[in-house]
């Protein structure tokens, strides 16, 4: 089960977290960033599914740097206070965040970055601008505006076919850009198909797409 951790960044600012620890195989570690609704409580239940697969996970607040304890709701008001939030924020912030989450992981063993929504756009500047060995990134929604940086790691994407955030056109702008980058494309799936949450939740995408993800740190890291 997840619990509440503090962590502590470089310039002293404190946040929370959730974390859950690793059970069975002890693969590795993985940083969950949350989407523009914030460290909801299905981020809680990633960490539980990232360490039933052997990596231990924190899912960090990054909007504790405004306000502790900041959810939006799904609704459009809530879309644009997460949207305003994220835009509040700036990159040496956010990377400042994500990087400390990473050290209080690294345990000898791979760090996986992961992320939804605009929490994979900065699993992309992350990957691309910190040190981490693999990226598993669900519909990061301005990766198209960062195609002038790349993971620096070996990195999977995941989009619907119907994805408002992201085009076709869009998706294959990234893979055109980014050769190596494994991108897996959910038919009938919309953004935020992860998330039982959500009016978009497909239940398959999730399934198929979770499956693509551990088989893929599989291969690339051990």
């Amino acid at each position: 089960m997840s619990t509440e951790i503090k962590i502590k960044a470089s310039d002293g600012h404190s946040f929370d977290a959730w974390q859950s620890e690793a059970r069975g195989e002890k693969k590795g570690s993985v940083v969950v960033l949350h989407a523009i609704t914030g460290r909801i409580s299905h981020l809680a239940d990633v960490c539980d599914q990232w360490a039933d697969n052997g990596y231990t996970a924190i899912a960090p607040s990054l909007f504790d740097r405004i306000s502790p304890n900041i959810i939006n709701s799904y609704d459009p008001d809530g879309v644009k206070a997460g949207i305003d939030h994220y835009t509040s924020l700036t990159e040496k912030q956010i990377l400042t965040d994500i990087a400390a989450s990473s050290e209080k992981l690294k345990r000898n063993q791979p760090v996986v970055i992961s992320g939804f929504c605009t929490g994979g756009t900065w699993a992309w500047v992350s990957a691309a601008k910190l040190h981490f060995d693999a990226m598993v990134n669900y519909y990061g929604s301005h990766v198209p505006a960062w195609l002038h940086i790349s993971p620096n790691c070996p990195s999977i994407i995941h989009y619907g076919d119907i994805d408002h955030c992201v085009s076709m056109k869009e998706i294959a702008d990234i893979q055109t850009a980014n050769p190596d980058l494994k991108i897996k494309i959910h038919p009938g799936a919309k953004h935020a198909f992860f998330n039982p949450e959500q009016e978009s939740y497909h239940t398959e995408a999730a399934k198929i797409s979770w499956a693509q993800s551990m088989e893929f740190l599989d291969q690339v890291l051990f």
